[in-house]
């Protein structure tokens, strides 16, 4: 991996709700290099999408960066005006792919109309060269070029997909955010979806933020992961050490609840509620109203990031239990959560 070519340090990100300042994000870090794929995955609520938002200056409008950094390139972008961003960054630099994107194109518009407004307003490029990249990056997702001039209903869902992955692509952005971009394709699309990923990333050159709740796919796919549970960055570091030593007991349940072709007959591991609502600030581990071995330290303090291995700065977990807690799991003797000063929850974060 090369230099930092996006650096996120201790980001909170708050909604204004009715009922007061509602925690999505709470002093996340990490940093995508140039060319690396990285995934941050979690389940729905986790906040992952809103911490994506806040890169590109998207969220919506009850939403605030409270506290921390956004670095691209060494330069803090996270209070760049809404104009800044449009004329700088978006689309040229870091493009997006939405969480639903077949609802994203315009019905109205051919594609090649969309892809003309985009190149239009963030760059300065001919209208033939702007068709001309479109067209070499149909070719890359996988659609004839000939079909840059359809309309959207034109296609089927899955070709809806990769034209808006070829939008993202046809500026050559140094940086794709790929917001859960396999949601509502079926498993053979999915796979094909990231084939042409891959296939992005051999030939272009790009770093992909990949964001989805499937770790498997990230193991699959990515160089780096970060995994997330309700605003926190539970652990982080290359897949492989991620993949092979998880510490946090988020993590190696979260992994234990996907199945491995490697061991079909395994039992698939089951984390019980959902990610809390967290309002304020957030001054204790937010897993530890869902954690089997929480202890009252859990609750005393949000934990710090701490390296893994004291051989490897760069998988760091934040759990003050992370030995203890994955030598109990391992060994099958979990207590309950009685007798390690935890409480039970039932869903949605609440509890008994």
């Amino acid at each position: 991996m090369s230099d930092p070519l996006l650096e996120i340090d201790d980001l909170t990100v708050q909604y204004e709700t009715d009922g007061g300042m509602l925690t999505a994000v709470s002093n996340a870090s990490f940093t995508i290099s140039e060319g690396e794929f990285f995934g941050l995955a979690g389940e729905s609520g986790s906040g992952k999408s809103t911490l994506a938002k806040s890169v590109i200056g998207g969220l919506d409008d009850n939403g605030q960066i409270s506290a921390g950094s956004i670095k691209y390139r060494g330069e803090e972008i996270q209070d760049l005006s809404e104009s800044e961003l449009s004329e700088r960054i978006r689309w040229k630099e870091i493009s997006w792919i939405p969480q639903g994107a077949m609802s994203s194109l315009d019905p109205l518009q051919r594609v090649s109309d969309q892809a003309l407004e985009i190149g239009n307003v963030h760059t300065d490029l001919p209208d033939e060269e702007i068709r001309e990249k479109l067209k070499e990056t149909f070719d890359i997702v996988g659609l004839q070029e000939s079909r840059i001039d359809n309309y959207p209903h034109q296609f089927s869902g899955g070709m809806q997909q990769r034209a808006i992955i070829a939008l993202a692509l046809f500026l050559e952005p140094e940086l794709v955010i790929a917001d859960e971009p396999t949601t509502a394709l079926d498993v053979i699309m999915q796979d094909q979806i990231f084939k042409y990923l891959d296939r992005m990333k051999a030939e272009l050159d790009v770093s992909v933020l990949l964001i989805t709740h499937d770790i498997s796919v990230i193991f699959e796919s990515c160089d780096s992961v970060a995994i997330m549970h309700a605003s926190q960055i539970a652990e982080r570091g290359t897949t492989d050490a991620v993949h092979a030593n998880p510490r946090h007991p988020y993590a190696f349940m979260f992994k234990e609840a996907f199945p491995d072709i490697r061991e079909p007959k395994r039992e698939l591991e089951v984390i019980e509620g959902h990610p809390p609502e967290l309002m304020g600030d957030v001054d204790f581990c937010s897993f530890a109203d869902r954690c089997p071995w929480a202890a009252p330290e859990c609750r005393a303090g949000a934990p710090p990031s701490e390296p893994v291995n004291d051989d490897d700065a760069s998988h760091v977990t934040a759990c003050v239990r992370k030995d203890e807690a994955y030598e109990l799991y391992q060994s099958e003797a979990a207590p309950t959560q009685g007798e390690t000063g935890g409480q039970s929850v039932t869903q949605m974060g609440e509890v008994d």
